[in-house]
């Protein structure tokens, strides 16, 4: 069963309606021409038909899964908490497409950090996709050598003390320097691939708090992912073994190089 699939089975009736609504209109516009051929129906029926038929077949794959992405996108109110469609629509198809490799051992999970805001604004999102709901709402921090306030600079490389971008999958915790920590996998070859041997991991931060926010920009990490302390625990129990975590910003290099996005 995909990841839609069961998406699906928490739609309410209405909205399964207007779903299967479309698919018949689809499937007569398709199969229509073929009945009405053998009856002698006029070239200018067929023609009209036909042409239905060929708007109906380039629909393309990313149009239906935006359609999932704005049904969960308006349930959950995301827009309430400042995450754009745009980015969560990209998240979701890559959470998708690394479920279908059979990647993922929890299915319903989705963290997104949107490195195009502030430090200090509440940047990272962990999202129920099952139950359609926010789940965390949180500050993270960024590495050092990424920006100050911003993030806007990347890397894979090691002991650059910069994020990486793209889709990472989370894994097992342990105590660390930086207490109690969780790993994480980075799934893009030459982009943040190197995560795992780099340490790149969430931990909690002192300098990952509003009092340090208000003085104009979270404290910065080594390239870690870094949350308020508070929060750690909650936020690591809740998407460790095995969730998609995707790391975003609007660059162009990124979204065109990414194979999960483009693959």
């Amino acid at each position: 069963m995909s990841t839609l699939t069961r998406i699906e089975k928490s739609m309410s009736s209405v909205q399964m309606k207007k779903i299967l609504f479309g698919i018949t209109i689809f499937t007569l516009s398709s199969a229509v021409p073929i009945l009405i051929s053998g009856t002698g129906a006029s070239a200018a029926v067929l023609s009209k038909l036909t042409s239905t038929s060929r708007v109906a077949e380039a629909v393309k794959p990313e149009e239906k899964i935006l359609s999932y992405a704005e049904s969960i996108y308006e349930r959950a109110g995301l827009s309430n908490y400042g995450l754009d469609l745009t980015i969560f629509d990209l998240a979701l198809k890559g959470f998708d497409r690394l479920s279908a490799k059979g990647l993922l051992n929890n299915d319903s999970i989705l963290t997104v950090v949107d490195f195009s805001k502030s430090s200090r604004q509440k940047r990272l999102f962990v999202i129920d996709l099952k139950k359609q709901h926010m789940v965390y709402n949180s500050l993270v921090a960024h590495g050092k050598n990424s920006g100050t306030e911003y993030a806007n600079s990347f890397s894979n490389a090691p002991s650059s003390h910069k994020s990486s971008l793209g889709f990472f999958i989370t894994r097992g915790t342990y105590q660390g320097s930086n207490g109690y920590s969780l790993q994480i996998d980075g799934c893009e070859k030459g982009i943040n691939d190197k995560a795992f041997s780099r340490a790149i991991v969430m931990h909690a931060a002192a300098y990952a708090n509003e009092n340090v926010a208000q003085n104009g920009f979270l404290g910065r990490s080594f390239g870690c992912p870094a949350v308020p302390e508070k929060m750690n625990k909650k936020i690591i129990d809740k998407i460790k073994g095995g969730n998609v975590m995707f790391l975003y910003f609007p660059d162009n290099q990124y979204l065109k190089k990414s194979q999960i996005l483009n693959g």
